[in-house]
């Protein structure tokens, strides 16, 4: 086939193509111009919304998170305050416990004062009753001794010591007898010596 008929071939295919775009096909093609226009317009708005999905669920991931911290914060301060009253529980029942055990050594020693008290006033009675009875009796015997053995004693030298003055008719004799050298006759052999015979 030459070069001119197919040229001729184009032409007449193209007249054929004009006819046929000419014809009913331009409503067809507004149509179909229309659809993809409202299909484009459609996929504009789905992924307007889908954008505004996505950026809200970030929004909402943003905000769970950000609540997620402040809980984790509010639960590190919550346990601290716990930590601090546990403390705080451990120290006023230590403090307690002292006071427990200062009141319990308060009372055992107040019981203990009383007692102390009921011994010392059933001492006092028989000191009290020893006055009234062997005091006076007593002196009324150092009376006589004196007056029998002219000793006057001191009372303020050491146990084993008997110290004192006899009075004669003529002289003054000092008394000074260590009781833990002589035997209890001795020593009353030696006072019995001061004492005269001549009534």
């Amino acid at each position: 086939m030459s070069l001119g008929h197919k040229f001729q071939d184009l032409e007449e295919n193209g007249e054929v193509l004009v006819g046929f775009i000419n014809s009913s096909q331009p409503e067809k093609l507004r149509g179909v111009k229309v659809e993809h226009q409202a299909l484009v317009d459609n996929h504009l708005e789905t992924r307007k919304i889908v954008t505004q999905i996505l950026k809200d669920m970030a929004q909402i991931e943003e905000n769970a998170g950000q609540r997620l911290l402040d809980m984790e914060e509010q639960k590190k301060h919550k346990q601290q305050e716990l930590a601090n009253l546990e403390e705080q529980l451990q120290q006023y029942t230590a403090k307690s416990q002292i006071t427990d055990s200062e009141i319990q050594f308060l009372q055992t020693e107040l019981e203990s004062l009383k007692n102390t008290e009921r011994e010392l006033e059933a001492l006092q009675n028989e000191v009290d009753e020893d006055t009234t009875e062997v005091i006076p009796s007593a002196i009324y015997v150092a009376q006589v001794y004196h007056l029998i053995t002219k000793i006057k004693w001191e009372y303020d030298t050491q146990p084993n010591i008997l110290k004192g003055v006899h009075y004669g008719p003529d002289l003054a004799t000092p008394i000074n007898i260590d009781t833990s050298v002589g035997s209890r006759s001795d020593i009353s052999d030696q006072l019995w010596d001061f004492v005269s015979t001549e009534w």
